[in-house]
């Protein structure tokens, strides 16, 4: 340890101050209401939606996912509520 240093104690460090820099102003220009719109309508255009089909099926994997989750977790509460109660009651 003394050849390394390590038995004597050490200076605490200290944080260099970054040079602080200007805060950049932004200027953007502000669109009208009409333009908003007309651009996310245009951007709405280029979406692949989904056709009913789709939907469909994605509902159902949705539900049957969420039925099966809660499933396991009642089972999970109800098995150690049970062995809590034989444990301790």
């Amino acid at each position: 340890m003394q050849k390394q240093g390590a038995d004597r104690p050490r200076a605490p460090e200290q944080r260099r101050a970054r040079p602080q820099q200007p805060q950049a102003v932004a200027t953007r220009e502000r669109t009208s209401p009409r333009q908003y719109l007309s651009e996310v309508r245009s951007e709405l255009r280029k979406v692949n939606w989904p056709n009913r089909h789709e939907v469909v099926n994605s509902t159902i994997v949705v539900l049957i996912c969420v039925v099966v989750m809660t499933s396991l977790i009642f089972l999970f509460d109800y098995g150690s509520s049970k062995f809590v109660l034989w444990m301790f009651g």
